[in-house]
């Protein structure tokens, strides 16, 4: 016998829900998903856990503002003050403002301030994290790595982005063994966006504004996404992030006058990118030069 899937369809007025299929769904409008979910599959995969709902506020005096310190131990802030943070955090690869640690030391650094992230955020705030792998002997994954602790930490996971850099991730000759099979190397035109929710999925709307339009909507809930890099010399920065990658997370995750925090902040394209889609920023760098050059950035911003 074959089994249909179903679809939907309006009946008497009304949406006729699917459900999960042998042979899935088409579509997922009123899609009742609860026979996936109940599977084995989701056993011990913890969903929504009650951690609380009160929001604290910023203190005013960090309300968008960059500071020269560690996010190691982001004392300034309250529990549960933070909507959505977005960060890129250094690669340890020797660029300018790298320490040389081991893979070991590198995941603690990170677990560190992703701890104190996820301290800060509310119930249902979210956190993206861009990060590239490295290397090829042997392939070092990174996005694996962070993933594995932010679970440990407690987040839980929402899905990954790939940002596909096309040709502005440069002419890479590092293709190894050239037209031949004796030890070809992949060449990487991509990078991960990392995406995360604290204790909820949701984050509570009430009378909070959204701001993304349906043509971005749309483009933006595509787990690929397709825009050039930013410029190292341009940007002022040995490896910036474009001004897109932040602003496409923050109108997907947060509402009007929501709160944006980066943790390694360095010339403050997160910063930027809060601005212009009109919420709040904090930022943290160690390297008083990229303070500096981001809140030359921002008044720049202030001044259009």
């Amino acid at each position: 016998m074959i089994i249909h899937a179903p679809d939907c369809r309006i009946v008497a007025g009304r949406r006729k829900t699917t459900e999960t299929s042998n042979f899935g769904v088409s579509k997922r409008e009123g899609h009742d998903s609860s026979k996936f979910y109940g599977r084995k599959l989701y056993y011990n995969n913890k969903g929504d856990v009650s951690i609380g709902s009160a929001e604290n506020t910023v203190p005013p005096e960090y309300v968008d503002r960059i500071l020269c310190k560690s996010s190691q131990k982001m004392n300034e802030l309250p529990d549960s003050c933070i909507h959505l943070a977005v960060t890129s955090p250094p690669y340890n690869v020797g660029k300018i403002y790298d320490q040389d640690l081991t893979l070991a030391e590198y995941r603690q650094l990170l677990k560190a301030v992703f701890s104190e992230v996820f301290r800060v955020l509310v119930t249902g705030g979210r956190a993206c994290v861009n990060v590239a792998n490295l290397g090829r002997k042997p392939y070092l994954p990174i996005h694996s790595y962070v993933i594995a602790d932010m679970l440990d930490i407690g987040f839980l996971m929402r899905g990954e982005i790939i940002w596909n850099k096309g040709s502005s991730a440069g002419a890479s000759t590092a293709w190894g063994s050239w037209q031949s099979a004796a030890n070809p190397s992949l060449r990487d035109t991509h990078e991960y966006i990392l995406v995360f929710s604290k204790g909820s999925f949701s984050h509570a709307a009430s009378t909070r504004q959204d701001t993304i339009s349906k043509e971005e909507f749309l483009s933006y809930t595509k787990s690929v996404w397709e825009f050039p890099a930013e410029s190292a010399t341009k940007a002022g920065h040995p490896a910036p992030f474009p001004v897109e990658l932040p602003y496409r997370c923050i109108q997907l995750y947060t509402f009007r006058g929501d709160f944006v925090l980066d943790p390694f902040c360095g010339v403050g394209s997160t910063c930027v990118a809060a601005l212009r889609a009109g919420r709040h920023f904090l930022g943290y760098d160690t390297k008083q030069e990229y303070v500096d050059s981001a809140l030359r950035r921002i008044s720049k911003e202030d001044m259009t």
